[in-house]
């Protein structure tokens, strides 16, 4: 189940097409204003100054600290793509890898966060199920071995909940992401810690 939490578009990407503060201001210059003008000097420092111009007015400092902004989240996306554990892997007949290695860097980044249910068995045959919070393992667990296929997902103690059918051991834990509601009439529930909605587990739930 899924947890989407909206994130507003920083718009510094544009600044990094410009790669002078006057290639910037070149932009805001219309073919009316050097008709009317004849000098694109004069153009440009009336740009400058607020007096022409279709866009925002920004002094050359403004221009370049938005710059080396920009520069930084196109260098920080790349790197973050680079180090996604799902990165260059066919993963089309795998389904359940594949809507992991889908929502991966939306986690990674904080844009989404997801609530894995998994019920299995683990290495001593014992039947096992738990809700899993996919943004906080990413960051505290390598998922490279998952995504080779030679390690299987599976409920740990440590998180959101976990129960061993046979044995009968419960747990159930917080997460930066998550607050875990057990004593509740509806059952299982967990509360988002940013966006403070409340999600029902139950597939039955309307």
């Amino acid at each position: 189940m899924d947890s989407v939490l909206e994130e507003a578009p920083s718009g510094g990407d544009s600044f990094a097409e410009f790669a002078t503060y006057e290639d910037f201001l070149n932009s805001q210059i219309t073919a009316m204003d050097l008709y009317y003008l004849e000098d694109e000097e004069l153009a440009r420092q009336l740009v400058e100054l607020g007096y022409r111009g279709s866009g925002e007015v920004l002094k050359r400092e403004e221009f370049e600290a938005r710059k080396q902004l920009a520069e930084a989240s196109r260098l920080s996306k790349r790197s973050q793509k680079k180090s996604l554990a799902s990165a260059g892997k066919d993963l089309s007949s795998f389904p359940f890898l594949e809507a992991l290695a889908k929502r991966e860097e939306a986690n990674k980044t904080g844009k989404m966060t997801s609530i894995i249910f998994i019920r299995d068995k683990n290495a001593r045959g014992q039947e096992i199920s738990g809700y899993i919070d996919y943004a906080h393992r990413l960051k505290t667990e390598d998922f490279e071995p998952y995504f080779n296929g030679k390690k299987r997902l599976l409920p740990k103690l440590s998180d959101l909940s976990f129960y061993n059918w046979e044995t009968q051991k419960s747990t159930s834990n917080a997460t930066p992401n998550y607050q875990v509601i057990a004593d509740n009439a509806s059952g299982l529930l967990f509360k988002n810690k940013r966006d403070r909605k409340i999600v029902n587990v139950d597939p039955k739930a309307s």
